[in-house]
C-alpha cells in the first residue's frame, strides 16, 4: 500500500519512483516502478465507456494426433484476484471476466461454485451465463473472510461441460479498519516501594483485528500520562512492542504515594501517529509495602501496678506506630522482655487490632517479695526490616510496674501436721498447738482459730493460741478413724479488709491399747446329735492390733457344769479353735455355749462370747435332715415381725383384688345408654312407686331393650312355674326387630310399628307393652305386680272408663269393669 506522507502537487508529467522488495528468507530483491499520473477528468463520453477488464481464457485441452494425445498449449495458473475490503462501488463491480476460445463455434454458459457464489455466504459473487463477466455485489470484510476459492465452468446449451473447470481465488486486501483494542480497560499491578530501577512492574495488552503481517496490525505502546508525578513524571516506562512495564526512576515510597495511575496509548501502524488508528487503557500500579519502618514507641517509659497473688492480669497498655501499611507482616508488632523478670512473671501479648502490647502477669508476685518491677521492652515486626534500615533507640521502652499489697490468707505450717497418740486419751488432754502464720508482714492483724471438721466431735481448740485440746475419749476402733489416723480440719481467720482465712489439717496417728476383748466367730454353728463326723471350727474376732489381738486362748467356762459335760473345746492354733460335742448324743435343739476367749494383750483382756450351735438330726453325710424345724425354733423377734408383715400386705392386696374385681363385675353389668340416665326405663321398673306414662309420653332408646325371647325362651318353661303376668304361648305377631345400633333419625318410626302391631295382637297382655323389651326374666326378686291384691283397694271404684282407652288396655277393663260375672 503507497500512501501520501505529505500534501504535494503533481504535475501533468507522470511523477516515476521505483519500490523495492526483499525476501527475507532467500535474501531475494525485485523491483517495481510506479508511474504516477493525474485523474483523467471524466466526461459523458467516458463515463460510458465500460472500463477494461481483465480476461481469463480457459486453458486448451489435449489433442489427439496419430493415435497419441498431445498437448497443444501448456497449461498456466491463473493468478488470485486481489480485492481490497471495504470497497465503496458502485456496485456490482466487474472484477474478471471468464471466456472460451471455443465461443465462436458453440454457445456455451458459464458459472462459478463455492463459497461466497452457490455456497454460504451466497450471493457475493455473480457471472453472467452468457459474456462470462465475474462481479462483486457488495464491499468485503477481511476480518470475516480473507480468501474465497471460486470454481468457473464452462458448458453448451445442453448443459455438456466443454472445458475443464478452473480455480480463482480471490484475496480480500486489509485496509487499516480496526482500531487496536486491550483485552482489559483496567489493568492492575505491583511494585514494591524502594525499587531500583528497571524493575519489571506488569504487561498490558492490545488486538488489532486487521492483518498482523501488515502494517494496520502491528501495534506500537507508549504512556500518555503518570499521576501523581512525584517524586518524578516519568517513574515507568513501556516497551513500545510488547507492552511491558517497568521502573526507570528510584524514589517509590508507599508511605508517600501508594498508587500510580498511567494512560497507555496502543497505536497500529507501527505507532504512525497520523495514519495509524489509537486507543487507550488505564494502569493502575500500586506501591505494595515492605518494612521499611520499625515500630516505634509513644513513650519511653510505661507504668503500671498489680495486686499481689494475681495473675492474667493487664498492667500497661504499651503503644507503638508504625508507618508502614497496618494489618501486615511489616505492621503488626512483636514484644519481648529484654530484661528486669529474671523469674519469668511477665508476658505481653499484642493486640491484633491496635496493635499495642497488653503487659499482663502470668505468675503470682508476692508483694513481701518483690514491691516493683522495672522491665525493658523491646518492639519488633513480625518480618525482619529491610536492608540497610536499623532499629532505632525509639523501638526500646521501660515499664515501671508496683506491686500493691492486698490481704492474704493465714496459712498452717506444716500442714497437715500428724501428731501420734494412743487411743483412751481421757477428756481435757492437751494434744498440740496448732497455729498459722499471716503472709501479711506489714500488716498488724490477729489471728483467731475455730474448728471445721470435726467427725467425731473428739476435740476443740483455744481461739486465741491453736491449743487443741480433747473432750472426748479418743477410740482407735471407730468407724471415723480410717488406717488408724483420724483427721480434723481447723480455720485459721484474720481481722483484715476483707478479713481473710486459711485451713488447716489435723493427723492423729492413734496407737493401739488393749481396750477391746475378742469376741467368737461365727457367733451361730450347726452340728449332728452325735460327736461324729460334724466338729464345729471358730475363731475369735478382735477389733485391736498386733500386738493386742491374736494368738488367742479359748476355753469352756466351768458353769453351767452341762457345757463341760456336753461340750470339748480344742485349741488349733493361734487363731482358730475346735468345738465338738463330748457325749454320744444331744438331742436336737438350739444351746447357747458360751466360750472363753483370751487375747496377748498386756496386760490380756478376756471375754466369755456365746456361741449359738444348732444341733439336729443328720444323714449318713452329715447334713441336717430337720434343718428347718430347728431353724423355724429358732426364729428371733425381728423375723416373726417380718413375716407377720409380708402376710398383712398379703391379705391388703388380695381384698385390693376382690374390691376391684366385684367394681369390674358392676361396670359389666351397666349398660351404656343413650339418654339420660334419670329416664332410663330399667330404673323406672325397680322403682315400683312410680307408673309413668305410656310410650306416647316418655323418650326411650329401645335398642338397648331385650326383647324377652332372646333372654329366655317360653317354649323351655314348664307351664306351672309361669308367672301371673307373663306373656301366655300363643302364635306371636310379626313385631319388627331393630338392628343392634339403630339410628337416631328413626327411633320414632320403630315405635310407631311396634305399637301398631301391638294394638292388633289379640294375645296381647294386660301390661304395658315397655315392660316387654324390658323383659327381666323368671324369678325376679321384685315380685309380679299380678299378685297384689287389688280388690282391698278401691272395690266400688269404676272402671268402665278403661273401655275408652283402646285395645290395649281391653282385658283390664274386663276383668274390672265388668259386674259380678
Amino acid at each position: 500500500m503507497v500512501y501520501a506522507v505529505r500534501s504535494f502537487p503533481l504535475s501533468s508529467e507522470h511523477a516515476k519512483f521505483l519500490i523495492y522488495a526483499q525476501d527475507k528468507e532467500t535474501q531475494e530483491k525485485w523491483q517495481v516502478a510506479v508511474k504516477l499520473s493525474l485523474k483523467p477528468t471524466l466526461t459523458e463520453d467516458s463515463v460510458k465507456e465500460p472500463p477494461e477488464v481483465e480476461e481469463i481464457v480457459f486453458p486448451r485441452q489435449f489433442s489427439k494426433h496419430s493415435g497419441h494425445l498431445q498437448r497443444q498449449k501448456r497449461d498456466w495458473v491463473i493468478p488470485p484476484i486481489n480485492l481490497p475490503e471495504n470497497s465503496r462501488g458502485p456496485f456490482p463491480q466487474e472484477l474478471v471476466r471468464i471466456r472460451s476460445d471455443r465461443d465462436k463455434n458453440l454457445s456455451l454458459r458459464y458459472s462459478v461454485t463455492g463459497p461466497g457464489a452457490d455456497q454460504p455466504p451466497t450471493g457475493i459473487f455473480i457471472i453472467n451465463p452468457i459474456s462470462g463477466q465475474l462481479s462483486v455485489t457488495k464491499p468485503l470484510d477481511r476480518e470475516q473472510i480473507a480468501r474465497f476459492h471460486l470454481r468457473a465452468h464452462a458448458v453448451d446449451i445442453n448443459g455438456n461441460q466443454v472445458e475443464n473447470p478452473i480455480d480463482i481465488v480471490i484475496n480480500v486486501i486489509d485496509m487499516n479498519d480496526n482500531r487496536p483494542e486491550f483485552l482489559h480497560q483496567v489493568w492492575n499491578g505491583t511494585v514494591p516501594e524502594g525499587s531500583k530501577p528497571g524493575t519489571y512492574v506488569m504487561t498490558v495488552t492490545a488486538i488489532d483485528a486487521d492483518d498482523p503481517n501488515a502494517l494496520n496490525g502491528m501495534l506500537r505502546y507508549r504512556i500518555l500520562s503518570q499521576a501523581p508525578s512525584t517524586p518524578s513524571p516519568n517513574m515507568f516506562t513501556i516497551n513500545n512492542e510488547t507492552g511491558d512495564i517497568i521502573t526507570v526512576a528510584a524514589g517509590l515510597d508507599r508511605e508517600k504515594v501508594q498508587q500510580y495511575t498511567l494512560i497507555i496509548q496502543a497505536t497500529d501502524m507501527e505507532g504512525n501517529p497520523t495514519y495509524g488508528l489509537s486507543n487507550t487503557a488505564t494502569a493502575i500500579i500500586t506501591v505494595t509495602d515492605v518494612n521499611d519502618n520499625p515500630p516505634e514507641f509513644t513513650a519511653m517509659t510505661f507504668y503500671g501496678e498489680v495486686p499481689e497473688n494475681r495473675v492474667d492480669v493487664i498492667v500497661a497498655n504499651l503503644t507503638v506506630t508504625d508507618k508502614d501499611q497496618p494489618h501486615t507482616p511489616a505492621w503488626n508488632a512483636v514484644y519481648r522482655i529484654s530484661g528486669g523478670d529474671p523469674t519469668g512473671r511477665f508476658a505481653i501479648q499484642t493486640d491484633p487490632n491496635s496493635n499495642d502490647g497488653l503487659v499482663t502477669v502470668v505468675k503470682p508476685i508476692d508483694f513481701e517479695t518483690n514491691r516493683m518491677f522495672v522491665l525493658t521492652v523491646a518492639a519488633e515486626n513480625q518480618v525482619p526490616l529491610a536492608k540497610g534500615i536499623q532499629h532505632p533507640p525509639q523501638s526500646t521502652a521501660t515499664v515501671s510496674v508496683t506491686v500493691i499489697d492486698v490481704n492474704e490468707n493465714p496459712y498452717f505450717a506444716p500442714n497437715p501436721k500428724i501428731i501420734r497418740q494412743e487411743e483412751g486419751l481421757h477428756a481435757g488432754t492437751m494434744l498440740t498447738t496448732f497455729t498459722a502464720q499471716d503472709p501479711d508482714r506489714y500488716m498488724q492483724q490477729n489471728i483467731r482459730y475455730t474448728k471445721l471438721s470435726d467427725p467425731a466431735n473428739w476435740l476443740k481448740i483455744d481461739p486465741v493460741n491453736g491449743q487443741i485440746t480433747t473432750i472426748a475419749v479418743l477410740d482407735r476402733e471407730s468407724p471415723n478413724v480410717k488406717n488408724n489416723i483420724y483427721n480434723a480440719t481447723f480455720l485459721a481467720s484474720d481481722n483484715g479488709i476483707p478479713p481473710m482465712s486459711g485451713t488447716g489439717t489435723l493427723q492423729i496417728y492413734l496407737l493401739d491399747i488393749n481396750d477391746n476383748a475378742p469376741q467368737v466367730l461365727p457367733q451361730e454353728a450347726e452340728t449332728c446329735e452325735t460327736p461324729d463326723p460334724n466338729s464345729i471350727n471358730i475363731t475369735a474376732l478382735d477389733y485391736d492390733i498386733d500386738p493386742n489381738a491374736g494368738p488367742f486362748a479359748f476355753d469352756l467356762p466351768l458353769s453351767p457344769v452341762t457345757i463341760k459335760r456336753n461340750w470339748t473345746i480344742t485349741r488349733l492354733n493361734g487363731d482358730f479353735a475346735q468345738l465338738n460335742l463330748k457325749i454320744k448324743f444331744l438331742e436336737a435343739g438350739i444351746y447357747e455355749v458360751p466360750i472363753i476367749i483370751t487375747d496377748s494383750g498386756n496386760p490380756p483382756k478376756s471375754n466369755i462370747s456365746i456361741l449359738r450351735v444348732k444341733v439336729c438330726q443328720c444323714d449318713s453325710n452329715g447334713d441336717c435332715t430337720d434343718v428347718d424345724r430347728i431353724v423355724g425354733a429358732g426364729l428371733g423377734t425381728g423375723a416373726i415381725i417380718a413375716i407377720l408383715l409380708c402376710i398383712i400386705i398379703l391379705l391388703i392386696l388380695v381384698l385390693m383384688f376382690v374390691v376391684w374385681m366385684k367394681r369390674r363385675d358392676k361396670e359389666r353389668q351397666a349398660k351404656q345408654l343413650l339418654i339420660d340416665p334419670e329416664d332410663d326405663v330399667r330404673d323406672n321398673i325397680l322403682k315400683y312407686d312410680e307408673e309413668g306414662g305410656g310410650e306416647e309420653d316418655q323418650d326411650y332408646d329401645l335398642s338397648q331393650l331385650q326383647q324377652p325371647d332372646t333372654v329366655e325362651p317360653d317354649a323351655i318353661k314348664p307351664v306351672g312355674i309361669r308367672r301371673m303376668d307373663e306373656r301366655p304361648i300363643h302364635a306371636e305377631p310379626q313385631y319388627p326387630v331393630r338392628s343392634a345400633a339403630p339410628h337416631p333419625g328413626d327411633i320414632g318410626d320403630f315405635i310407631n310399628e311396634g305399637l301398631k302391631a301391638a294394638d292388633n295382637d289379640p294375645t296381647a297382655p294386660p301390661y304395658d307393652s315397655l315392660l316387654v323389651f324390658d323383659y327381666e326374666g323368671s324369678g325376679s326378686t321384685a315380685g309380679s305386680l299380678s299378685s297384689l291384691n287389688s280388690s282391698s283397694s278401691g272395690g266400688e271404684q269404676d272402671y268402665d272408663y278403661l273401655n275408652d282407652w283402646g285395645p290395649r288396655f281391653k282385658k283390664l277393663a274386663d276383668m274390672y269393669g265388668g259386674g259380678d260375672d
